[in-house]
């Protein structure tokens, strides 16, 4: 076990809008510590949604990322020798992470050609509520209510 807890670290607002979250995206989308090519392509990204939709780009991505995060999941916890899939509350740090982590997994695996194009449909999907990252937390939360069950003991 660690002696002290870990200092949060803070992370600065973007340049364009001026957003933590927006950073947070980015640094998730980012691969090779290219930051600046992720920041182009989150831009670019939110621009063809806008031209798609006709609305704020910004907003978009923020209404699609709010369909995306889960309320619950389920985590394995051992009791007497077997393993019971226990649903819990999702943390709002760890909510906003695999939302993240899941628009941006599902993006990459989309067929468009570039992955402005990829974010994009993915985020336009996600704010209608629908695409491959909806159906992951739908999938999720209906795990978690399977296993309602067991929801005694939780720890």
């Amino acid at each position: 076990m660690r002696k002290a807890k870990p200092k949060k670290r803070y992370i600065l607002p973007d340049p364009k809008f001026k957003d933590t979250l927006v950073t947070k995206f980015v640094n998730h989308l980012m691969v090779d510590g290219k930051k600046n090519l992720s920041f182009n392509i989150f831009y670019n990204a939110l621009k063809i949604v806008e031209d798609k939709s006709g609305e704020n780009g910004l907003e978009a991505w923020k209404k699609a990322l709010n369909n995306i995060m889960p309320m619950v999941e389920v985590k394995s916890r051992r009791v007497g020798g077997a393993t019971f899939q226990v649903p819990m509350e999702v943390r709002p740090d760890r909510k906003i992470a695999l939302g993240m982590r899941w628009m941006i997994d599902f993006s990459r695996k989309r067929g468009e050609k570039t992955m402005e194009q990829r974010l994009a449909g993915e985020i336009l999907a996600a704010a209608k509520g629908e695409g491959a990252a909806v159906k992951k937390k739908d999938d999720t939360h209906r795990m978690a209510e399977a296993n309602k069950a067991f929801s005694h003991f939780r720890f």
